[in-house]
């Protein structure tokens, strides 16, 4: 027994007694049944005193941290004390008096007050009781959610919460009131503490691996109290379903959603399930069917972890954006532009209807769009075939013009053999020796009706440059009048006409268009039957990189649309597009029509090439739509849906309104060269702004010379050339008097003008690209033909350089009368002879005879 004495440890005595002293608890039967020396009772005693000083620090720590509020509640309760021995008193007081009796009524009023205000301060005394209570049950609930939390009961905590406010409510004190304010605090904190680890258990359950690829979901873990199907509870109690869910989905779609579905970044990655956790793994096709069975896999995933709840908040956000995708990325990209991968396409209308069938089975909801998609597969297909157009079309104008290409336009038409010649004569418009402008008659055969066929020869057998084009349509015989005199040719006879009337221009557009035709036929001599015989007209021009690619386009539509209009279409998902697919064309054309000016206008001579582009596209759309009503291989439904004919006159007049375009502004420049709205003839640099005007004409001439066809051509420049000689004869015609030094620099300017005229010499028309001087001797330019006021500007010249007397020759004798007036030639000679009697003779006389050409002509 003794040995066990000495063999205690020295501190259990102490620890037994510190132990009592605080919890009341008693040692073990091992450590009471010990003796205890006296030496022990030191450090007993010092344990006990170490013990006695802590608690008195923690006392007085306390009571340093609640002075105030033991004050106040000290002061509180001493008033109650006080209270309380006043109430006795009173008490006391109303029994005696109520013992004696006779009391006065004053004194029982003063009795009744008095027990009245008792009852009240009882009440009081009671509520504040109350309060204190609720106040510590409060207290006590918000340790227990504290415990809860820390031992992560997250249900429970938010239960204890929901109870701690509840209780908090029921309290009846106002909210401002310190002792609230501290308790509203503190489960406000503990709200927190709560999300917090409610973070870390949600986390724990869901977890995400964005770089991975991985995503893992867990209904259930041993190290946590929570499952997930009590998250559901604490999502709702802090109203974040919707929001946990959204984040839930943007965290899987950029984990597993987008890489799958990626259709830019080489193969996508391959799904794969394996216990909790989905995956990307490997690498998968790029086919529709493969895209669809993992995405059903991933939502499949989703429905069996997930609680009912977060699937249907889940689903608010995840299908939308997943059919979005599906329908906009995939789906669109499979939708072929024409019918050559049709059968690929029926594959993919077949798939997206059994996965639309597969995510009815699961129950999910919001794929309308995708539905929609499949039962609208013609219009989607048209969609898809129109913005290919439209986009063809516009990536074509956006390569620039391209290499340019030469095509010829053959015209036939039945003429006489005067209109023959004609046409041979002028060499502008038709030209036999080198223009492309082939005919050739049948002479041993004559067409009672007035009519004989002809065809074009080769060009190797077109008649040299230097002979003469008549020979070549055997046309002289024909030629000779009565008495055997070469009849006068129209130009002879009508100078004055305007070329363009008897075109027809103006008719479709009142702006200035190119010449669609040969020049009109010569009059007919009254004393033979002309004979006619068909004429092959042929002319090249130049056209871009542009028509082709339209053209090929169009034509394919086209050819789509008749497919499916024949029967072994007929069950074909998009048969129904047929009619909608005619009217691509007319899209195209005004897409064309809509933007090609600006990429046009990026080119030197762009808007000539715009001209013939339209044009040409006019005439192979022509053609094209009749070829197309007189073939064999195609339905009358297919015939009669084609109607180009709004189409062909809409480019037709697209290209006059280019041409015009062109020639307005060059026109602009041009009367901005000479002066503009001044007269040039009042300027000092006058013959610096002619030489400017000319070098632009000749620059133009040189420009449009590899683009436009030759008649084009000759009008374009001939109107050029007709600009600068209406506005300097304008400008001389408004000077108030004309000097003789002014007029022989007039003339002057007017010689520097009529150097055009190597432009329209017949050899450089023939030859065209060598440049002026190119002609032989004694040839005789067509300028005029082109140029309405040109033989004006030279009988001008002629005027300013005369006297009177040969003034009065060219208005009575010359051909003065067919280019000016009467007035006109008045004024010019005021402007330029002094006013005396010779004057007034040649002005009476050009006065008594407006029209002395005209007049011999008729008596003749």
């Amino acid at each position: 027994m003794a040995a066990s004495v000495q063999d205690q440890p020295a501190g259990q005595v102490a620890q037994a007694l510190v132990a009592f002293s605080l919890h009341g608890s008693f040692p073990n039967e091992d450590v009471s049944s010990l003796q205890i020396r006296p030496e022990e009772l030191p450090s007993a005693i010092q344990a006990l005193a170490e013990t006695k000083a802590k608690l008195e620090a923690e006392v007085h720590g306390i009571n340093e941290e609640t002075a105030s509020d033991v004050s106040s509640w000290r002061t509180g309760a001493k008033s109650v004390q006080d209270d309380i021995i006043r109430s006795k008193a009173l008490a006391s007081e109303i029994l005696k008096q109520a013992d004696a009796p006779d009391v006065p009524g004053k004194a029982t009023d003063d009795i009744e007050r008095k027990a009245d205000f008792l009852i009240r301060e009882l009440n009081y005394n009671q509520q504040v009781q109350d309060a204190l209570r609720d106040i510590k049950g409060v207290n006590q609930t918000l340790d227990q959610v504290e415990q809860a939390c820390s031992e992560r009961r997250i249900l429970d905590a938010l239960h204890l919460l929901e109870k701690s406010w509840a209780q908090l409510d029921a309290i009846p004190v106002t909210k401002s009131c310190r002792v609230i304010k501290l308790l509203d605090i503190r489960a406000f904190e503990l709200k927190s503490d709560v999300h917090q680890v409610f973070d870390h258990v949600w986390n724990t359950l869901i977890h995400v691996d964005r770089e991975k690829g991985r995503i893992s979901v867990s209904g259930s873990r041993e190290d946590e109290p929570m499952s997930l199907s009590d998250a559901v509870i604490g999502l709702k109690a802090y109203k974040e379903v919707d929001q946990r869910m959204s984040q839930l989905w943007h965290d899987v779609d950029q984990a597993i959603i987008g890489p799958r579905m990626d259709i830019t970044n080489g193969p996508p990655p391959a799904i794969r399930v394996q216990g909790d956790v989905l995956e990307t793994n490997g690498t998968a096709d790029k086919t529709i069917r493969s895209l669809f069975r993992d995405v059903e896999q991933i939502f499949q995933y989703l429905l069996q972890r997930l609680p009912p709840d977060m699937v249907e908040s889940i689903s608010s956000v995840m299908m939308p954006a997943v059919v979005s995708k599906i329908t906009t990325v995939w789906l669109d990209s499979a939708v072929p532009y024409s019918l050559k991968d049709m059968d690929e396409f029926q594959e993919v209308i077949t798939v997206t209807k059994e996965f639309c069938a597969s995510l009815k089975s699961l129950g999910l909801s919001g794929f309308g769009e995708l539905q929609e998609w499949v039962d609208s597969a013609p219009r989607v297909w048209l969609s898809k075939c129109r913005e290919a157009a439209l986009d063809s079309v516009r990536s074509k104008l956006a390569e620039g013009l391209g290499e340019p290409k030469q095509v010829e336009k053959v015209e036939r038409q039945m003429v006489s053999s005067v209109e023959g010649k004609q046409l041979t004569a002028t060499g502008a418009n038709a030209d036999v020796d080198d223009h492309g402008w082939d005919a050739a008659w049948s002479d041993d055969e004559e067409n009672t009706a007035g009519a004989s066929t002809l065809d074009a020869p080769p060009a190797a057998e077109e008649p040299a440059a230097e002979d003469d084009g008549t020979d070549a349509w055997g046309w002289n015989d024909d030629d000779a009048g009565p008495d055997g005199k070469p009849e006068e040719t129209k130009s002879e006879k009508n100078e004055e006409e305007d070329p363009s009337e008897a075109w027809g221009w103006g008719d479709d557009d009142q702006r200035e268009a190119p010449e669609p035709h040969p020049p009109p036929p010569a009059p007919k001599s009254p004393h033979q039957e002309p004979r006619t015989r068909e004429l092959v007209l042929k002319e090249s021009y130049n056209i871009s990189s542009m028509p082709e690619p339209v053209l090929s386009l169009i034509f394919a539509i086209i050819d789509d649309g008749a497919a499916l209009t024949q029967s072994n279409y007929e069950h074909n998902p998009v048969a129904a597009a047929a009619t909608g697919l005619f009217s691509l064309p007319t899209l195209a054309l005004a897409m064309f029509r809509a933007v090609s000016p600006y990429y046009y206008a990026l080119d030197m001579g762009g808007n000539m090439y715009l001209y013939n582009d339209a044009t040409y596209l006019s005439e192979r759309l022509a053609d094209f739509a009749s070829d197309w009503k007189s073939r064999e291989d195609i339905n009358a439904k297919a015939k009669a849906m084609v109607r180009l004919d709004n189409d062909v006159k809409s480019l037709q007049n697209f290209a006059n309104r280019a041409y015009s375009n062109e020639m307005n502004t060059q026109k602009m420049v041009l009367r901005d060269l000479l002066g503009g709205e001044q007269n040039l003839m009042q300027q000092d640099e006058a013959e610096s702004c002619v030489d400017s005007a000319v070098a632009r004409v000749r620059s133009m001439a040189v420009m449009w010379e590899s683009i436009l066809a030759r008649s084009v051509w000759c009008q374009a420049v001939g109107s050029l050339v007709d600009t600068v000689s209406t506005k300097i004869i304008a400008d001389v015609m408004d000077l108030p008097s004309i000097g003789q030094d002014e007029a022989y620099n007039i003339a002057k300017l007017i010689v520097t003008v009529t150097e055009l005229d190597d432009l329209f010499l017949p050899s450089r028309l023939q030859n065209r690209g060598q440049g002026p001087g190119s002609g032989g001797a004694g040839e005789i330019p067509s300028t005029a033909q082109h140029a309405p006021s040109w033989l004006r500007l030279q009988y001008l010249s002629e005027v300013l350089q005369s006297n009177l007397r040969d003034v009065r020759y060219l208005w009575m004798e010359s051909e003065l009368s067919l280019y000016f007036s009467a007035e006109e030639v008045v004024d010019l000679i005021n402007q330029s002879f002094e006013d005396n009697a010779r004057t007034r003779e040649v002005i009476k006389e050009v006065t008594q005879n407006p029209r002395p050409r005209q007049d011999e002509d008729q008596g003749s």
